[in-house]
């Protein structure tokens, strides 16, 4: 006689187990604990088997055949239901382990450890910003380009074209890590080239002809703002280092006795010196006055725990005139590396040194930190000078060759 609702819901616990059946192999299991499990007897190769299909009332009596008539569809086919079970699960088990996120994250884990802090910093938030929560939980081996490409444009649609094209990279990096640990065939990432618009490379203001180089530097030395702030201004030019590096300086790398200023370059994961020249010790001498007991150099204007902020020296530059499109806080960077070439003759690889940029030596290794140190302090002092004589008005050698 087939099981009904009621006769489920008010069968009460006994001192034994007690077993309710219903029809083609379906029972429930009642404990003398309270509980109540739905089983299915079957037999398969001759040999009698049950199969659990659930507890009531989570599953009750409809859903509980339901579940013996899938099972024995399986039986028609000559497939164990139970073995049928393990099989799913064991699959399931597999494809979490092979997600998207599992796999980006191991090859996080991998190569993370060779990077700058910072940069390792940014590709794990754009993973966990806008890649994991679409992909992330999906086997990394079924995920198809038409799936990424509409991952990387939710990026570019909220108008950040540049990060989607990093983040697609590091979708491809993730898919060739699975490749090589066998749990992916191929790399989509390639299928969706040109799929996103190309970044348009803009190129940091600059000033780069001398005449108005000179003109740029009197208005600097005219900032009547802090003296933090002025002396990074004077000082900018003279180092023509990054804008953060500047910022960042703190009184621990810079020797000024020794004339050197020593640091690391989180850009490139690399050391650097930057030969001060006597113009630039002046400057860090005065500064040293005022907040050479702290720990930066520029220490922010509310405190000395905090280099100034990004926008200190921008935001002088906008006071003193000088328009976002004429010159940027990178721009003396491009002013230095144009004119000490083209007007001051200094050999380039010198510079690209001086700029703290990768130059190799003819065997394809990296040069060290203190690589041609005495040619650059030379060529330090020498740019310093004719900075002043620029302000000074002294004559300037025009522009030659593709620069001008």
């Amino acid at each position: 006689m087939a099981l009904t609702d009621t006769a489920v819901r008010n069968t009460k616990p006994g001192a034994k187990p007690v077993k309710l059946f219903d029809e083609r192999g379906l029972f429930l299991l009642v404990t003398p604990a309270g509980g109540k499990w739905w089983r299915l007897r079957y037999k398969f190769d001759g040999k009698e088997k049950l199969l659990s299909l659930g507890v009531y009332p989570d599953v009750g009596l409809k859903d509980a055949r339901t579940r013996r008539d899938d099972a024995r569809k399986l039986l028609a086919d000559d497939i164990d239901p139970g073995e049928h079970r393990k099989a799913t699960k064991a699959t399931k088990v597999e494809r979490a382990a092979n997600s998207f996120e599992v796999v980006a994250r191991e090859w996080y884990g991998k190569y993370s450890p060779n990077w700058a802090e910072h940069h390792g910093d940014r590709i794990l938030r754009r993973f966990e910003r806008d890649i994991f929560p679409w992909i992330g939980g999906r086997p990394i081996a079924e995920i198809k380009a038409p799936e990424l490409l509409a991952v990387v444009r939710r990026i570019e649609n909220r108008g950040a074209l540049e990060t989607a094209h990093r983040a697609l990279a590091n979708c491809g990096q993730v898919f060739r890590y699975a490749i090589a640990t066998g749990r992916a065939e191929r790399d989509i990432a390639p299928d969706l080239r040109g799929a996103l618009p190309p970044v348009k490379a803009e190129n940091f203001a600059a000033v780069t002809d001398p005449s108005k180089a000179a003109e740029l530097l009197r208005t600097l030395d005219g900032y009547q703002g802090t003296l933090t702030v002025a002396c990074a201004l004077r000082l900018a030019p003279l180092v023509f280092v990054r804008p953060g590096e500047l910022r960042k300086a703190v009184w621990a790398d810079i020797d000024l006795d020794a004339a050197e200023w020593r640091y690391h370059v989180t850009k490139t994961d690399s050391e650097h010196i930057v030969p001060l020249a006597t113009q630039a010790v002046a400057i860090l001498r005065e500064l040293h006055a005022l907040t050479g007991t702290g720990t930066y150099v520029f220490p922010g204007a509310r405190t000395n725990g905090r280099p100034m902020s990004d926008n200190a020296i921008l935001a002088a530059m906008r006071r003193l005139g000088i328009a976002k499109d004429e010159m940027s806080g990178h721009g003396f960077r491009a002013m230095a590396r144009t004119i000490l070439d083209e007007v001051l003759g200094v050999r380039p690889d010198l510079i690209e040194h001086q700029l703290a940029h990768a130059v190799k030596d003819p065997n394809g290794r990296a040069y060290n930190r203190t690589a041609h140190l005495p040619e650059r302090k030379k060529m330090m002092q020498q740019w310093a000078d004719y900075l002043d004589k620029l302000k000074a008005g002294a004559e300037v050698i025009p522009l030659h060759g593709n620069a001008a």
